[in-house]
This record gives structure tokens, C-alpha cells and sequence, in this order.
């Protein structure tokens, strides 16, 4: 089990050093759509799909990531001065059985159908001139939600094991 945690937390750690890289195209992307808008008096067709995109891929591959290092938003005033450690195991696992693992699960299905159908018809992106295939920046949606599940399976296993008194280490923050 600890292999498979491990192994999990490794994958999340890979796509978060990606989503993290993606901001370099960002920067330059929008450096340059602000020197050639204003410098050059030249606005470019592709800057602003380059820029969404990016955003997009970012924010969506960096969310395994930050669910792994329990850096999602939660109400930390109540939870974590008010609740014993084990009181927050049942809550997360609450959380994560209720609500994080079926909605990711739903989504991460949609998502596929949704990217494969775009990918069948090569559907593009309409926005610009540049107008380039969707598909991918739809796969990349599909991945952050695939990975947040695996990523959710991994903790969700980590506050069983907690509970059952198997992994005294657990922590929510």
C-alpha cells in the first residue's frame, strides 16, 4: 500500500512540477502581446489563446499537486484549532468519499467524452485567426481531474488508514 501511495504522490509531484513550468510560456506569452500591443502597435492573434491555455493547463494539472500538499482552501480557524486530529480524518475522509472522489470521478468522465469528441471531429478553437485544435487543451482538463481522483483514492486510504490506527503520522495540514 505504501508503494502505491507513494507511486501516486510521485505522479501528483510530477504534474505539479509541469504546472509550474507553465508559467513561463504564460509570462512570455503575455510580455510579448503587451510589447507588440503597445510598443509595436501590432497585436498578435495568438497571445490571448496562448495565454488561456496555459492559465488553463496550469491551474487543472496543479490541483492533484495541491491536494497532495494540503494546500486547498478550507476553513483552518475551525478545523484545525478546534477538531482532534482524528475528528479531522473523519471529516476529510467525509470529504473526500462524499464529495472530492465522486465529483471527480463524474467529471474525469465527461471530460474524456468531451476531449474525444473534439478530438474526433478536430474541432478547433474559434477564437482567433489562429484557431488552433482544442482537443489537447480538453485532454489536459480530462488529466487534472483524472489525477486529482488518484490523488483523492491516495488520501482517502491515508485517513482510513489513520482511523484504523495504521498510520499514526497522518496529518490535514
Amino acid at each position: 500500500m505504501d508503494v502505491l501511495l507513494r507511486s501516486i504522490d510521485r505522479i501528483s509531484g510530477g504534474a505539479g512540477a509541469i504546472a509550474g513550468w507553465l508559467i513561463v510560456p504564460i509570462i512570455f506569452a503575455t510580455a510579448y502581446e503587451v510589447f507588440s500591443r503597445y510598443v509595436l502597435h501590432a497585436p498578435t492573434i495568438w497571445a490571448f489563446e496562448v495565454g488561456y491555455m496555459a492559465m488553463g493547463a496550469n491551474f487543472m494539472i496543479g490541483i492533484a499537486y495541491t491536494l497532495r500538499e494540503k494546500s486547498h482552501i478550507r476553513i483552518d480557524a475551525i478545523y484545525a484549532h478546534l477538531f482532534s486530529r482524528r475528528t479531522q480524518a473523519v471529516i476529510s475522509l467525509l470529504g473526500y468519499a462524499v464529495l472530492l472522489l465522486p465529483a471527480a470521478f463524474l467529471l474525469s468522465d465527461a471530460l474524456w467524452t468531451y476531449a474525444y469528441k473534439a478530438f474526433k471531429t478536430m474541432e478547433s478553437s474559434g477564437q482567433s485567426a489562429w484557431n488552433p485544435l482544442i482537443w489537447p487543451f480538453r485532454m489536459v482538463f480530462f488529466s487534472g481531474f483524472a489525477l486529482l481522483l488518484l490523488q483523492g483514492i491516495a488520501e482517502t486510504i491515508r485517513a482510513i488508514r489513520f482511523l484504523a490506527g495504521r498510520d499514526p503520522n497522518w496529518s490535514a495540514d
